[in-house]
């Protein structure tokens, strides 16, 4: 994969941008210069689809799916020609979800932001994922 060629300043803004953006899965509040007024959320778990409107709205819609604190971290930011690409992994108790964000920036803040989430999986589930597709592949990067 090949990642544009921004100018400095561009990728300050992207790290500061998927650096608040990762923190509101864990704070459930944002800092006024990290979303537009109008910024749009498309989010996608698994078996479901819902929309919203305002970063109020968004920070809302986590606090009420939260199930306790949370401890996020980001395993990649990927820059591109209009925003980022997030990869992150959220833990809450004994839970692990996975999520790419697809982040669309105008005027320094997030406008857009689309989430593909593969759910929460439990110890029981991320055993029975490695015993029945153990990974070719394995990372860095645990969980499901």
């Amino acid at each position: 994969m090949s990642t544009p060629t921004l100018p400095a300043a561009e990728l300050a803004t992207v790290d500061r941008l998927a650096t608040a953006l990762n923190r509101c899965f864990e704070t459930f509040t944002a800092d006024a210069d990290v979303f537009t007024a109008d910024a749009f959320f498309d989010l996608l778990p698994p078996f479901w689809r819902f929309q919203l409107q305002g970063p109020d709205a968004m920070l809302a819609q986590l606090r009420r799916i939260a199930q306790g604190p949370s401890t996020v971290r980001t395993l990649r930011t990927v820059p591109t020609t209009t925003g980022f690409v997030l990869e992150h992994e959220e833990t809450q108790g004994d839970e692990v979800a996975r999520r790419l964000l697809l982040c669309e920036v105008r005027d320094g803040r997030i406008s857009e932001v689309v989430v593909y989430c593969n759910g929460e999986w439990d110890p029981a589930l991320r055993a029975r994922q490695a015993a029945e597709a153990p990974m070719l592949r394995p990372d860095r990067r645990t969980g499901p």
